[in-house]
């Protein structure tokens, strides 16, 4: 080695200022076929190309800089459960099939024919009988494994989550864990701004209200109001009969109509909605716009107050029927605010959403769990027996960092005459509980303590902290969006032989 000439210095490059002297070139692994593709253009390709290649996608500077980043970033996350009195135990992989909110893949038993193991959609049922067992305090970083559609979020077939669990532990117990955790984690890798700790706590109604979402994005300044109340005593057709919700946008009135045609373009094309009304507040606080005609002054003055909305302002209306109106006006706002170039990409923002309904009803009319069945519901046993199902809200909470969801989390059920009763509500006989949940309700039966945790995604994590807008690029051997490995040609035929030896037959029938 030795020091370049002074006009071939580059200080660009880490060895810009040295040079290798060879005295001797031996090849250790010959290349015989041209590469698919320049790997240092590797985000330019095709995906499909890219994984059937990883192999040398992950030559890349930015994969391997991820990979780096999720080596470190699970190393830190065992530290800090450690530090905090946190047991790490394993679950098993192979376990029983059971009803748990997504398909279960399904592994063939060799030994008994006709009979099935599932691949853990999460360590669920083993965390709480580990808290029946007397570990006050587990974690792991746990695969998971279910049978879902892809999302840029979400990975088919297989993710790894923080998973946790407290004995004697409530609500809050969990919170101050897992906020010292997300605080010094998004500390540690990433130079953002942070939000301080206690997140704000939001309840579900509100922020299905105000963010029309349950993971809203906290950086986005704009809130939605409901005005049905004012629309309810004028007869505009376009909104009688429905909620209708407003944003309003300060100085809205100075944008172009480019901006108004191409939200409501946006509204109709990638919503679905109806249409999307609008109005600008003159400096006289009249009212200009396609409805304007429509609004008597008194309507015009309560709405400019309930809305908050002043003079240079201009006000954006969703009108539809419940459960329809919330996903509009959301979809909406988080547009505007990505448009208007509203939200800081310099900043985490974190919040808790909790007190979620216990139930819901559902498409076919009947009272089914709206979250996670095994969540205590506030008032307990008492609240069951009194309350009408629709009012009862449970202790369920999800964390939320810039609208994305980290994870879903609870105070479980530990009682089996609440969870008899509970279950009962939703439709399910005694006998359904112990046979689907089978090991859970007998260990409940001997005596459970008072139980809470939560499991954030590690993957989750990573998208945000490398800024990466697809899942698979912080993992190293990803299935595409169409659940297939194109690397290892997954999922791939197998022999007869094979399938006599697990007792199996296929059935495939011609397209």
């Amino acid at each position: 080695m030795r020091l370049r000439d002074i006009d071939t210095i580059n200080e660009k490059i880490k060895t810009g200022k040295v040079e290798l002297l060879a005295d001797k070139i031996e090849i250790l692994g010959k290349r015989t076929k041209a590469l698919p593709f320049e790997i240092a253009n590797h985000k330019n390709v095709r995906e499909d190309l890219r994984l059937e290649y990883r192999f040398l996608d992950l030559r890349s500077q930015e994969m391997i800089r991820n990979l780096k980043l999720r080596a470190e970033l699970i190393q830190f996350l065992r530290l800090q459960m450690i530090e905090q009195g946190f047991l790490e135990v394993q679950t098993p992989i192979l376990t029983s099939s059971s009803p748990e909110g997504a398909r279960d893949y399904l592994v063939p038993s060799r030994i008994y024919p006709g009979k099935f193991y599932a691949l853990p959609q999460a360590p669920q049922q083993f965390k709480q009988l580990l808290m029946v067992g007397g570990i006050d305090k587990y974690f792991q970083i746990a695969p998971c494994f279910r049978d879902e559609d892809a999302r840029a979020d979400r990975s088919p077939g297989e993710f790894y989550q923080l998973d946790m669990e407290m004995a004697f532990s409530t609500q809050e117990d969990v919170f101050e864990v897992m906020e010292k955790v997300m605080f010094n984690t998004f500390s540690k890798f990433s130079d953002k701004k942070i939000a301080q700790m206690p997140f704000p706590r939001i309840p579900y109604q509100e922020a299905m209200l105000k963010y029309g979402t349950d993971k809203p994005d906290l950086r986005n300044p704009l809130e939605i109001k409901d005005v049905t109340n004012i629309f309810e005593k004028l007869d505009i057709k376009v909104f009688n009969g429905k909620i209708v919700r407003t944003i309003t946008l300060p100085n809205g009135a100075n944008e172009t109509r480019t901006f108004y045609d191409g939200m409501t373009e946006f509204a109709i094309n990638e919503c679905k909605a109806k249409g999307l009304a609008w109005l600008k507040v003159l400096e006289d606080r009249s009212l200009q716009g396609p409805i304007a005609k429509l609004i008597p002054d008194e309507a015009r003055e309560q709405l400019l107050t309930q809305t908050d909305t002043k003079p240079g302002d201009s006000i954006f209306f969703i009108a539809e029927h419940k459960g329809i109106v919330e996903k509009l006006a959301g979809e909406i706002r988080k547009e505007m605010g990505i448009r208007l170039g509203l939200l800081d990409e310099n900043e985490f923002r974190f919040c808790w959403i909790v007190d979620f309904p216990m139930y819901e009803m559902g498409d076919n009319g009947k009272l089914d769990f709206c979250h996670n069945p095994f969540s205590m519901p506030q008032g307990g046993l008492d609240a069951l027996e009194k309350k009408n199902p629709l009012e009862i809200l449970a202790y369920q909470y999800d964390i939320v960092c810039n609208g994305v969801e980290l994870s879903s989390g609870a105070v479980r059920n530990h009682n089996p005459e609440i969870m008899k009763k509970a279950f009962g509500i939703a439709g399910y006989e005694e006998n359904a509980i112990e046979t689907k949940f089978a090991a859970l309700y007998k260990a409940f039966q001997y005596g459970a303590p008072p139980h809470a945790g939560i499991a954030p995604g590690v993957d989750r994590m990573l998208m945000l902290l490398t800024g990466e807008e697809s899942i698979r690029e912080v993992i190293a051997f990803p299935m595409n969006s169409k659940a297939q490995d194109l690397l290892m040609k997954a999922p791939s035929a197998v022999s007869e032989r094979q399938l006599e030896e697990i007792h199996i037959k296929l059935k495939i029938e011609e397209k």
